[in-house]
């Protein structure tokens, strides 16, 4: 045993050192284990993988800013915007080629029922990607 026991009759001192065989062994067995696997994980297959010389696109789709005031008046792209005429440039936009995203920014104040009617009207006009833009609130959060 490492330490000594507490019975007074015991003529031995106390020990205050670890005994550092287990740990030693232990250490020896990790050693040996890392160098058995360390050799599998360098082997690997050599496939001859066919040349291209095209350049993937980086081009970034344009996005089309919609946004919503709280009496319910639309802006393209920060321009004022009739309803009637929404349907026309939704479709426009869904047939370019990559389609581009459409940023949907709606006032505090604006109605539910308006956005949904404007999220409507994108997806039946086929736009495929649709985002909400918010403004970060400046107070902290006080939970």
């Amino acid at each position: 045993m490492a330490f000594g026991g507490f019975n007074n009759g015991d003529s031995r001192p106390l020990q205050s050192e670890i005994n550092m065989v287990p740990l030693i062994d232990v250490m020896l067995v990790l050693l040996i284990v890392f160098m058995i696997t360390a050799p599998l994980l360098t082997h690997s297959v050599k496939i001859d993988l066919p040349q291209a010389s095209s350049q993937p696109t980086q081009e970034k789709p344009e996005t089309v800013s919609l946004s919503i005031n709280g009496e319910g008046k639309l802006f393209w792209n920060n321009d004022a915007l009739d309803d009637a005429a929404l349907p026309a440039r939704l479709k426009a936009a869904a047939e370019q080629t990559p389609q581009p995203e459409l940023h949907l920014r709606a006032d505090r104040e604006t109605r539910y029922q308006k956005l949904a009617e404007v999220m409507s009207l994108a997806r039946e006009a086929g736009i495929e990607k649709m985002g909400f833009i918010t403004q970060p609130s400046s107070e902290p959060n006080t939970r």
